[in-house]
């Protein structure tokens, strides 16, 4: 984890709004752009995976590798940055951004790229495939994180082990070759470990109480993500499939809707028939619990 701390190490949050702002445009094609090859850029593979599959590439798109080159130019030129790192779909961006600081201020930098993470299925861990895992708790909660992890498929245990943990590879070997029931202690022990390692021993022993009253026992978990409505938003009733919404548990009223037809919604245990059916003031005096799928719950208040 990165420390933003006025330590002598201390990370630093940049925003290069500080040189990009003010940029000329055309002093910049004339400054800049002239290092550029069209034809060394259509070799990239980011860009040439685009074209192949026959996918647009707006201009936008395209200048983006020119202004993360330039990035990094700044970034040395202002602070002295000598190492870009990143994931191995950035390696076209990087090399950019060397070749261009070589060539405006003849320094030498350097970038290191890892591979992508992805699930044993090919999938990518990342924001633009929907599968991005918050760090801050207030993006997504503690309980929710630890159900990430909980959830893993029986596959990518042993890896994850290796990746997310300080366990001792040997025992990340011996965890993932479980395999029937024995597997989701493994993923147990996974969620706990990865959780504890974020946000401290306290929330992981927490998240794993409320999955186990959730789960095993049918209650409602103290650390269930939760929503508070107020007595304004309940005045003329709220539905069912807006709850949902609200709740985070459906992206859309109509996804929400389809979940209610196919029976994966439930109230309190109980499955929703109705999306129409309507949740007044009264119908708060305890908390309910939503539950979407078997795996994902949600606790609606009044606030």
């Amino acid at each position: 984890y990165l420390d933003y701390s006025d330590a002598p190490n201390g990370a630093i949050m940049l925003n290069n709004a500080e040189w990009l702002d003010n940029l000329n445009y055309l002093e910049f094609l004339r400054d800049i752009g002239r290092h550029f090859s069209v034809n060394r850029m259509l070799s990239f593979e980011s860009v040439k995976s685009r074209l192949d599959r026959e996918q647009s590439l707006s201009f936008l798109e395209f200048n983006y590798m020119i202004l993360q080159a330039y990035d990094f130019l700044e970034i040395n030129r202002r602070y002295g940055c000598l190492l870009q790192m990143g994931g191995s779909d950035q390696w076209g961006n990087i090399i950019n951004g060397i070749d261009l600081t070589r060539r405006v201020i003849d320094r030498e930098i350097y970038g290191l790229t890892s591979p992508l993470l992805t699930t044993s299925d090919g999938r990518k861990m990342g924001k633009s495939a929907g599968g991005a895992v918050w760090l801050n708790g207030a993006m997504l909660s503690p309980y929710e994180f630890w159900q990430f992890w909980r959830n893993t498929t029986d596959a990518d245990v042993g890896r994850f082990l290796k990746l997310y943990t300080d366990l001792p590879v040997d025992e990340c070997n011996r965890l993932g070759a479980l395999a029937g029931s024995e597997i989701n202690g493994a993923k147990i022990i996974l969620a706990n470990a990865v959780t504890a390692l974020l946000h401290g021993e306290e929330a992981s022993l927490a998240a794993e109480a409320t999955a186990r009253e959730v789960f095993e026992k049918g209650g409602i978990g103290e650390d269930l993500p939760t929503v508070a409505l107020s007595v304004a938003d309940v005045a003329d009733g709220i539905t069912v499939a807006q709850l949902f919404v609200r709740a985070g548990l459906s992206p859309s009223g109509k996804e929400a809707k389809r979940l209610i037809a196919e029976g994966g919604a439930r109230l309190n245990d109980d499955i929703v028939l109705d999306a129409g059916h309507k949740i007044h003031a009264g119908d708060l005096a305890e908390p309910l619990k939503l539950t979407a799928g078997k795996k994902r719950h949600a606790l609606v208040t009044l606030a």
